[in-house]
């Protein structure tokens, strides 16, 4: 994990690729999801993607967010939330680019954009 938390501390979203089954891979792990081997090598996403689903969490006394699974264009699917946006926008088949910001310990997470609005 500290070699992905020192990729978006420059501002990237890295991801592995196993070197096996040539597959991308998301989240960050010791071993192949598909091979079970440990041959795989760290690449640097575009930052782009589509939602894939998204819902809207409203927690009480705050603002409405959308929670979303994103098709990044590598190949690989994650969770993050869509920022600067009510989360009842945000569509399914929406493109959206990263944006790395503080989480709220203060480390940089990666978060997304709605592309039209980046």
């Amino acid at each position: 994990m500290a070699r992905y938390q020192r990729h978006l501390d420059r501002g990237e979203l890295a991801y592995q690729h196993s070197l096996v089954a040539d597959r991308p891979f998301f989240f960050p792990r010791a071993v192949c999801p598909y091979s079970g081997t440990d041959r795989f090598e760290w690449r640097v996403s575009s930052g782009g993607g589509t939602v894939y689903a998204s819902t809207v969490i409203s927690p009480r006394g705050g603002m409405p967010y959308a929670v979303v699974l994103v098709d990044v264009d590598e190949g690989f699917r994650m969770m993050s939330r869509v920022m600067d946006v009510d989360g009842g926008d945000v569509a399914i088949g929406a493109r959206v680019r990263l944006s790395i910001r503080p989480g709220e310990n203060g480390d940089a997470c990666p978060f997304f954009v709605l592309e039209d609005a980046a």
